[in-house]
């Protein structure tokens, strides 16, 4: 393990899609360079809205990443539109010995291109296959809000630390399982449904509006 991760005293999860990416998110986005932006809108409004699930969108979008390879979809996603601050928040929480952790539904090519980016330290979402550096069109590994719950608990737990030692950043119905094992859950620019599970909310353009939370809640318990 890495220093930061050694001596930590917390985690922080941190939803990628209408949280670090504004609206409609970076699925959309890519599909935005697939050609299928358009279906791929209506697919997440429908799952936010609870007529699909997670794995039934992932499916659908599988298919039009077909043919391409890693390497474009990686390149494309340098010009993904991001909130401000994404840098320095991270850099705060490795700073104040929280592990800085992507916990996201997005495809886990987009959690692992930002992971690199931001210096987040681990992600986990959905896969798609590739077979020699491209796309197959098909799903590895689905991933539900349930599941993402899963993976940050069974994370922290590998460190070994409690539910109550994490906090999580996020704006939807994807956040709302995680929302309500965690020790403190900021709504971050978050519909309802999010804003109602959450201990608070806060919004902005920048995502350093989420530190003097952090700083509070982890000062309270003490660390």
């Amino acid at each position: 393990m890495s220093a930061s991760v050694s001596d930590a005293i917390g985690v922080v999860f941190v939803d990628i899609d209408e949280t670090l990416v504004p609206s409609p998110g970076s699925a959309v986005y890519v599909a935005r360079y697939l050609g299928s932006e358009a279906a791929m809108a209506e697919a997440e409004a429908a799952y936010a809205a609870g007529k699909l699930t997670n794995p039934e969108v992932a499916a659908a979008d599988a298919l039009d990443w077909a043919g391409r390879t890693e390497e474009e979809i990686n390149n494309w996603l340098t010009g993904v539109p991001l909130v401000d601050g994404i840098e320095e928040t991270v850099t705060w929480c490795r700073e104040h010995h929280l592990v800085p952790v992507l916990a996201t539904l997005a495809w886990q090519s987009i959690g692992s291109h930002l992971c690199r980016r931001f210096n987040f330290e681990t992600y986990c979402g959905p896969a798609l296959v590739t077979h020699e550096g491209r796309f197959t069109g098909a799903v590895s590994e689905d991933l539900d809000e349930y599941g993402k719950r899963d993976f940050a608990l069974s994370y922290a737990k590998s460190l070994g630390m409690s539910r109550h030692q994490c906090a999580a950043v996020g704006d939807s119905r994807s956040d709302v399982p995680l929302f309500a094992e965690a020790g403190l859950s900021i709504a971050f620019n978050a519909d309802r449904q999010a804003r109602e599970a959450a201990s608070v909310s806060v919004d902005g353009n920048d995502l350093q509006a989420v530190i003097p939370l952090l700083k509070a809640w982890f000062e309270t318990r003490g660390n």
